[in-house]
């Protein structure tokens, strides 16, 4: 393990470098990768760089990489994002970028390690995401780790020709704690 910063079962995450950054080019630049996410124009090496110089001037941002253990090989991105520390609670988001890692139980495995990180370290309480109506796995895995559905914003979307329903999706810390206990 290179760097570990959370340990779980067959992932960990660990600090994103600037080495990093032509790897996460690739993936955001990559429209099977981005239709799910809110990015929608290409990025360059240069500001790809300049995001991760970005991200460690910020208290109210942590990114990190997703790393399966066996390999060392980074395949994803996870965050907390819009870390607000007098109402407790912050944004989160995920991508797996390496496309033949999708369905291996990574991104439900990263989002467990960051919402526990989110409530036992960062004392947050309560965790947020939203996610398009067709982005069927990562609901599902959200739902397993403990999030709910708490409203939709219709058609606030516009993705691959069409407009689609944003489902915002939370969870508070006594959720979080009863599906532990």
């Amino acid at each position: 393990m290179i760097n570990p910063f959370r340990i779980g079962n067959a992932i960990y995450l660990r600090p994103i470098e600037r080495a990093d950054a032509s790897v996460l080019q690739h993936w955001i630049n990559d429209p099977a990768v981005t239709r799910t996410l809110l990015a929608h124009r290409p990025l360059n090496l240069a500001s790809e760089e300049q995001w991760i110089d970005d991200l460690y001037k910020t208290d109210h941002e942590v990114v990190l990489g997703i790393v399966i253990s066996a390999t060392d090989r980074l395949i994803g991105a996870t965050g907390l994002h819009q870390i607000d520390y007098k109402n407790r609670h912050a944004q989160f988001g995920i991508v797996i970028g390496d496309t033949h890692e999708w369905n291996k139980g990574y991104g439900t495995e990263a989002t467990a390690l960051m919402v526990a990180y989110a409530f036992e370290t960062l004392n947050l309480n309560r965790v947020w995401l939203h996610v398009y109506e067709t982005n069927a796995y990562g609901i599902k895995a959200y739902e397993k780790v403990g999030f709910c559905k708490e409203g939709v914003l219709r058609q606030e979307t516009f993705r691959d020709g069409r407009y689609v329903d944003t489902i915002a999706m939370g969870m508070v810390r006594s959720e979080w704690a009863a599906k532990r206990a």
